[in-house]
């Protein structure tokens, strides 16, 4: 196969692995927060989140370093892009609270 093609893989296969594991995440927490066993949703999401990354990033590098690191780089964009989707509009941001001096 063509290395260029190759390595263009790698960046789209890392980003898919990036949006399964963010994604996942934010799923996660959205359902966790309300649930009456949080622990569990939070355990059972990284268990199944982390082993999903770890072997699609063994698949892709397949012991070549220059494709594990494209996987990454496609791993780290992903998260750029699920946090940018996932964010709240900022007119519904809560407002930080101000400091209120207690020294007399």
């Amino acid at each position: 196969m063509d290395e260029t093609l190759t390595r263009v893989l790698a960046v789209l296969a890392g980003g898919a692995l990036g949006m399964l594991f963010f994604g996942g995440l934010w799923w996660t927490v959205r359902r966790g927060v309300s649930s009456r066993r949080p622990a569990a949703w939070f355990f059972g999401s990284l268990l199944l989140r982390m082993v999903i990354t770890l072997a699609g990033f063994y698949w892709v590098g397949r012991g070549r370093w220059d494709r594990m690191l494209l996987c990454l780089l496609g791993f780290v964009m992903a998260r750029w892009v699920v946090t940018g989707l996932t964010r709240r509009p900022e007119k519904n941001q809560p407002r930080p609270a101000s400091e209120v001096s207690h020294a007399p």
